[in-house]
């Protein structure tokens, strides 16, 4: 017997969820603000649903969905062509090969693990970003965009876990 139409879409719902939440967020770093400024202190909300999904459902989010939300970000943030792709990319691998570790852990650790991976991130992607350009750029941005993710992780992260019971209930 054939799986109705509804479990069929059920399952691509699911496979769907991670990432266009994902992108979700990245397109809400785009929404312009009108604010002087504020274009390059926007916080790095897609690494914190990268790194989220990476942890809790990483057959749900691959690496190759990490790089195109990055190659995606690059284009909208006006960044060289692949350091977001590529610290996506790094984000998604290092966090999914610690899944073991943080599964069963309390947010905290979640929360301090993220810190020193999003500081890594910030300083890779700054330095590719003063690389490319051939300039060393100011990265005052850079930490205020820091802490200012630092700051959103413990609301985004609750949003994602409803997210993930309200349409992923399985997992």
């Amino acid at each position: 017997m054939k799986p109705s139409l509804w479990v069929q879409m059920d399952g691509w719902v699911r496979h769907i969820v991670p990432t266009g939440v994902t992108l979700f967020l990245l397109f809400l770093t785009a929404i312009p603000t009108h604010i002087p400024g504020l274009a390059g202190i926007t916080p790095m909300l897609p690494m914190i649903g990268v790194y989220y999904w990476a942890i809790y459902r990483p057959d749900l989010l691959p690496a190759w969905a990490a790089f195109l939300i990055g190659l995606l970000h690059d284009i909208i943030a006006g960044t060289p062509f692949g350091v977001n792709a590529l610290v996506m990319v790094l984000v998604q691998g290092v966090s999914a090969s610690q899944r073991k570790f943080f599964l069963g852990k309390s947010f905290m650790v979640a929360w301090w693990a993220f810190s020193l991976l999003a500081g890594g991130a910030s300083a890779l992607s700054w330095l590719m970003t003063s690389i490319l350009s051939g300039r060393l750029i100011d990265p005052g941005p850079a930490f205020f965009q820091y802490f200012l993710t630092l700051g959103l992780f413990p609301l985004l992260t609750r949003v994602l876990a409803r997210t993930q019971m309200a349409f992923l209930k399985e997992a």
